[in-house]
């Protein structure tokens, strides 16, 4: 018996057992996917809807695309744009769940959150986020990225993500506004590095080992990542491991549309669909407008407008004290603010220069100022 025949008959019987237990066959969601526009060919699509359907028993996948494909519910499109007009409009009329496709352009506020499998310990572990942009301000786009991970990570039943912050431009102030939402009440539990000195700013070896459930960093920077562990074996032009790109997310935005690249095989597409699938039976919806009700009423964007003019220094010309060795290290300072702080000190009359160690950027200071910088940084909100 071939393995096609036997997971039709399996299906067949799992559908008896249904009726049998609820008395009705309950009926399956439907997601949809484009079959245009990957580098790989529409048949590279449609390799992956057969995967799904062979590999997966609860939901059915419809093709929007040029092609009509016995066993598959099909939707007419002759260009990516006919596609995805096809896709929004199956969507708003609740005929599809959800939609796998490419080449999507989300409006500004809205990035997908990928999903990836870890190389060593197939750890699953979300990239938040890893196409469009969440804010036009880095910083506050990367707070917004945490959210859209923990709601897309609620979604696939992790009901507490431990959230990690890549150590990119920006990661510390990224930090402090999660710390000051943690400490006025939303469920956020951070993780820590498997490095030495710890913490929730994450580094390579982090990411490789999945100390995190969501890893927060850029849109750019998670697109990397993504391609990276997606095609890490095959040379680059394949992307063979992994979930897509995930879906979009964004406050107020009411589709569940998960991306693929161009270079995303079939495995790939196949994990895209049940991604979406998952994202769409587990009501990611619904989770997101909750995670954004939370935020609302703990004063999100307050939050983010203090902390984002924090630091921001006046016109005028700060003198530079007169020169001392700097011995003393203060890390924890974001490198995007390491400049303002050394001249916050400098405006407090206390040397200090600029410095990258080993972990990333340090303001440097005589052993005998150390506690005064120590102070006036914290003070200042600048560790």
């Amino acid at each position: 018996m071939s393995q096609n025949v036997k997971s039709l008959v399996a299906e067949v019987f799992n559908d008896l057992a249904n009726i049998l237990e609820k008395g009705y066959q309950e009926e399956k969601i439907k997601i949809g996917i484009t079959t245009l526009g990957s580098e790989l060919g529409e048949e590279e699509i449609l390799k992956a809807a057969y995967l799904a359907k062979n590999k997966y028993s609860d939901f059915e996948v419809v093709l929007i695309g040029p092609s009509k494909v016995d066993g598959f519910i099909c939707y007419e499109a002759k260009t990516e744009d006919e596609c995805h007009k096809v896709m929004e409009k199956l969507l708003d009329e609740g005929k599809i769940s959800g939609c796998v496709t490419l080449h999507y352009n989300f409006p500004l506020g809205v990035s997908t959150v990928g999903r990836i499998i870890t190389p060593a310990k197939g750890k699953e572990v979300f990239l938040a986020t890893t196409t469009g942009t969440a804010s036009a301000n880095r910083v506050e786009a990367m707070v917004k990225n945490a959210v859209y991970g923990i709601i897309a990570a609620k979604s696939c039943g992790i009901k507490n993500p431990t959230v990690g912050i890549l150590n990119v431009e920006g990661a510390r102030q990224v930090e402090k506004i999660l710390v000051e939402l943690q400490n006025k009440g939303y469920g956020l539990k951070f993780a820590s590095s498997i490095r030495k000195d710890g913490g929730c700013i994450l580094r390579g070896n982090d990411v490789l080992a999945g100390a995190a459930d969501v890893v927060v960093t850029d849109s750019l920077t998670g697109n990397l990542l993504m391609k990276i562990f997606s095609a890490f074996t095959t040379g680059g032009d394949y992307e063979a491991l992994g979930y897509g790109y995930g879906p979009g997310i964004g406050k107020n935005y009411a589709r569940i549309i998960n991306i693929i690249s161009r270079a995303s095989g079939a495995p790939v597409i196949c994990e895209a669909l049940r991604y979406c699938a998952t994202c769409a039976k587990n009501s990611l919806l619904k989770i997101a407008e909750e995670e954004f009700k939370k935020l609302d009423n703990i004063g999100l964007d307050e939050v983010l407008k203090s902390s984002l003019n924090l630091n921001k220094e006046e016109s005028q010309e700060v003198v530079m004290p007169p020169k001392k060795v700097v011995t003393s290290t203060i890390a924890g300072v974001d490198i995007l603010e390491l400049e303002n702080a050394v001249k916050k000190l400098w405006s407090k009359g206390i040397y200090a220069e600029s410095g990258m160690g080993c972990t990333g950027p340090v303001v440097m200071v005589s052993e005998d100022e150390f506690d005064s910088a120590i102070k006036i940084l914290k003070e200042c909100n600048f560790i």
